[in-house]
């Protein structure tokens, strides 16, 4: 039997502890929201609840209107991600393969530009938002978010894999570069996209500052904001409060459960050339 190292047996132990430390608060929040009051104000703490109790999320939903929320939700991310995925793999083909002044140049300013963080254009999207009319629209929350740098530069470096003879050899046979993108690109290039578009979605979802600043009204408040708001409609009763944040974190947690495989292997595949 081969001897087992004590780093080896630390750097388990560390990963253990790390993983038991993220899984926790899931567990709590999830274990907590089938409790009843008393089960959730007991000490020392109870782990499990004696029975599944259901009535704080029938509360929750009768308190402040989820179902309108989690609506609002799914058409902003849809939209957003549909329409961010389409301009990610246009810019992503014109950086990798056509051939034009400045290119070089214009990605390099659009790289530096991942460096300003969102907080600094929120002033000029929001006062953009309202010259147009859009303020407290779900249009106010999808617009913005129609392309990223961020994941053109993932793609753009997955389409560079892609040997130019290939590209070559189409051009020679009578493809015009729309065809070769939608028939060879983007068909090789699906892993990179799945992961796109999870990580888009996943962002979306859980956006919570833009559309705190760009609704005001409950008829178009998406769930995070939505959850925020159920502070004061629904009190401040633990249990309930635990009931709808699952609600709101429990699609996208299942989501990242059986993509998380798809995001790893695409942004490793996406971030090295070769």
């Amino acid at each position: 039997m081969k001897k087992i190292k004590i780093s080896s047996i630390l750097t388990y132990l560390f990963l253990v502890l790390g993983a038991i430390i993220m899984v926790f608060p899931f567990f709590w929040m999830i274990t907590g929201s089938f409790k009843t009051s008393q089960e959730v104000s007991v000490f020392p703490p109870q782990w499990l609840p004696k029975s599944l109790y259901f009535g704080n999320y029938q509360f929750a939903f009768e308190t402040a209107p989820f179902a309108k929320y989690f609506l609002n939700s799914l058409i902003v991310v849809i939209s957003s991600v549909s329409v961010c995925t389409f301009t990610t793999i246009l810019g992503a083909f014109a950086f990798s393969r056509l051939r034009f002044p400045g290119r070089s140049a214009i990605f390099g300013a659009l790289l530096a530009m991942m460096m300003v963080p969102f907080e600094m254009l929120i002033i000029t999207n929001y006062r953009t938002v309202v010259k147009w009319n859009m303020h407290d629209t779900l249009w106010a929350m999808i617009i913005p978010f129609m392309s990223s740098i961020f994941y053109t530069y993932i793609l753009k470096n997955f389409f560079d894999t892609v040997p130019d003879s290939l590209y070559q050899a189409a051009r020679v046979d009578g493809c015009s570069d729309w065809k070769y993108l939608w028939r060879v690109m983007v068909p090789i290039a699906k892993p990179s996209l799945v992961t796109i578009i999870l990580l888009n979605a996943i962002a979306s979802w859980n956006s919570f500052l833009w559309p705190m600043l760009a609704t005001s009204s409950a008829n178009v408040r998406t769930l995070p904001f939505g959850l925020y708001n159920f502070v004061t409609e629904g009190g401040a009763r633990n249990e309930v409060m635990m009931a709808a944040a699952t609600i709101v974190v429990l699609p996208m947690l299942i989501l990242f459960l059986f993509a998380r495989k798809y995001i790893v292997n695409g942004v490793a595949r996406g971030g090295l050339k070769g």
